[in-house]
């Protein structure tokens, strides 16, 4: 079996100061950190997706802007050899893009998922993923989410985190960062 780590949409909009900030994203990002210090050791394959909005309405990821880069902290890691970005348009990282390609080139079968945002767009790669017959793992403290309202109702981004945590549990297995690395 060979893997490669996915990495979603860790861009600026969404640390403080950006124009979509989520819950704790820091924290998701420092175990993404270490997953690619492993995989960069290990010469294995990563992929950075990176969103950058089309739409007109969109309020966030805008071309040109400083919050639709990649974050700083993953500068040295986008210059490995093994590493490659895919741009893409919405929250599923397969659609309108080359990524299933790219995996297919490389014979990946096993994909290790984190980013940003959890109930978004590393639940749509995920539940896609599956479909496509991969096997994953969802790395659950290196994801991150926002508080979500609906009918008057604000769930809490914890809550939001561990309900769509739970319902990814169907289509991949999902451990912390140091489950995995164990």
């Amino acid at each position: 079996m060979r893997e490669a780590l996915i990495v979603i949409d860790v861009q600026n909009d969404y640390f403080e100061g950006g124009a979509f900030p989520l819950y704790q994203p820091e924290k998701a990002l420092a175990n993404i950190l270490v997953l690619l210090k492993k995989y960069t050791k290990e010469d294995r394959p990563v992929y950075f997706i990176q969103h950058i909005s089309k739409s007109k309405e969109a309020a966030f990821f805008l071309p040109d802007t400083r919050g639709v880069h990649l974050h700083s902290s993953l500068k040295p890691f986008l210059l490995s050899h093994n590493a490659y970005t895919i741009e893409k348009t919405y929250p599923n990282s397969f659609l309108q893009t080359d990524l299933q390609d790219k995996l297919q080139e490389q014979k990946i079968d096993r994909l290790v998922i984190c980013g940003m945002m959890t109930h978004m767009c590393v639940d749509s790669t995920t539940r896609q993923a599956s479909e496509l017959g991969y096997n994953i793992k969802v790395i659950s403290d290196a994801c991150a989410t926002r508080d979500l309202s609906f009918d008057k109702i604000t769930n809490s981004a914890i809550n939001v985190q561990n309900a769509f945590l739970s319902a990814l549990s169907s289509f991949s297995k999902v451990e912390s960062t140091a489950a995995y690395l164990s």
